[in-house]
């Protein structure tokens, strides 16, 4: 069970950060496999440990990611990125009731998943539409041009609050030492930040890119920590406001995300090759040995490996 959690959390993390620009991923094919395989991962784990609630929950959303791997579905819009997070939302919801202190019970469980059903069969719906080049009305309206103001109305009563609660966390972040696992805390608080201003589509292209230039492990945290916190605050006040429409990124902070990441997938790579090392006789030694020389990713990998060469050998 702490496995499938742990590995839930990465698969979270996975579906996440894809569907933050949903947009640029589709132009990657592997991006969306690698969404599709997470929904598939969650699921399989949950069918195999019997979480009915989670199992469902992935079983919709692979079908929804396989509709974009496998269908007809060009382009998105904003619409189907905000369907697409409130399925991952309700999926990240269970996974944290499953680790919390009382569990995941049954029927809150299948609350949940009563909850979001419409959801899924509205995004299945807007991507047949997509598919075929017919939009919805609603979803025309939602679907605004940068810069435009936004529809009916304004934002909500403590918009900026909001974002400062989330931007004190960020800079908590930021005085922590620069990692690969620090950077995603940072990647993370801007999903919570894209979906806070889901109506303000400037609000989210500019969260974006502020989100672009946190993954480049070439822009250090001195650089970066007081020019995101500077222009996420102001463009908070913005919004709150009415002022959406002057919501725009300064050249330096799109310098900074339009820098090459070749660095952004080794991140998360196994370290350099290297002299293999002989591992102590002492187990809790070997404990200590992997820790230091791999990744969470890694580590969670290598348990899989163990556990299944154990049942092989028995």
């Amino acid at each position: 069970m702490r496995l499938f959690i742990e590995e839930a959390k990465e698969h979270l993390d996975t579906l996440e950060n894809g569907l933050v620009d949903l947009k640029s991923t589709m132009k990657d094919p592997e991006s969306v496999q690698e969404m599709f395989r997470a929904a598939h991962s969650v699921k399989g784990g949950a069918a195999m440990l019997s979480l009915d609630s989670i199992k469902t929950t992935a079983h919709r959303l692979e079908d929804c990611f396989k509709v974009l791997k496998d269908g007809p579905v060009k382009q998105v819009d904003q619409t189907a990125e905000s369907l697409f997070l409130k399925g991952v939302d309700t999926l990240k919801d269970l996974i944290a009731r499953l680790e919390g202190p009382f569990g995941l019970r049954n029927e809150e469980g299948e609350k949940l998943v009563q909850q979001v059903m419409p959801v899924f069969a509205q995004l299945e719906t807007h991507l047949k539409n997509l598919a075929a080049g017919k939009v919805p009305a609603v979803a025309t309206a939602g679907s605004r041009a940068p810069g435009a103001a936004p529809a009916a109305g304004a934002a909500p009563a403590n918009f900026a609050g909001e974002v400062m609660v989330l931007l004190k966390e960020m800079l908590q972040v930021f005085k922590q030492k620069e990692s690969a696992a620090s950077r995603q805390e940072l990647a993370a608080v801007c999903v919570r930040l894209y979906k806070l201003g889901a109506k303000f589509e400037p609000w989210q292209n500019l969260v974006k890119i502020a989100r672009g230039a946190i993954v480049n492990p070439k822009n250090s945290y001195k650089v970066l920590a007081p020019l995101i916190i500077k222009e996420l605050k102001d463009a908070g006040d913005l919004v709150q406001g009415g002022k959406v429409k002057t919501i725009a990124p300064s050249k330096n902070l799109l310098l900074l995300a339009a820098a090459p990441k070749p660095a952004e997938a080794s991140a998360t790579a196994a370290p350099a090759a290297a002299k293999p090392a002989a591992l102590p006789a002492e187990p809790k030694a070997v404990v200590k040995l992997l820790l230091k020389t791999f990744n969470k990713k890694q580590l969670s990998e290598i348990a899989k490996l163990l556990v299944h060469a154990l049942k092989s050998s028995s």
